[in-house]
């Protein structure tokens, strides 16, 4: 018997990711993987939902509170620490050519 996840519509690598931490986020208050599954609208099974918030938890994106038997979670990080953590993970080359296209886009020059 398939699962609700063999049902719902594929997502580019990272997509669910980047709309569970966006549901966070809007949510502005902890929210369970439940709550963050009904905001999405989303065919996903929770326990999907459940191993999506894990990841970034373990990198310290978001915090988790106790709820019930489970966790709440919360987004932690600014913009500042979502550039600096981006920008450290790019190659010299990468960087250079970012920093070349941030020169150019202050010049007006970028299309």
């Amino acid at each position: 018997m398939p699962t609700r996840d063999a049902h719902a519509e594929r997502q580019p690598a990272g997509g669910l990711g980047v709309s569970v931490l966006a549901a966070l986020r809007a949510g502005g208050t902890p929210l369970t993987p439940g709550q963050v599954q009904e905001a999405l609208g989303s065919s996903r099974a929770r326990t999907t939902v459940t191993t999506i918030l894990s990841r970034p938890y373990e990198k310290g994106v978001v915090t988790r509170t106790r709820s019930g038997r489970g966790f709440a979670y919360l987004t932690t990080e600014d913009r500042v620490t979502v550039l600096s953590r981006f920008v450290s993970q790019l190659s010299d080359e990468d960087e250079a050519l970012l920093r070349a296209l941030l020169e150019d886009d202050d010049a007006g020059g970028v299309a």
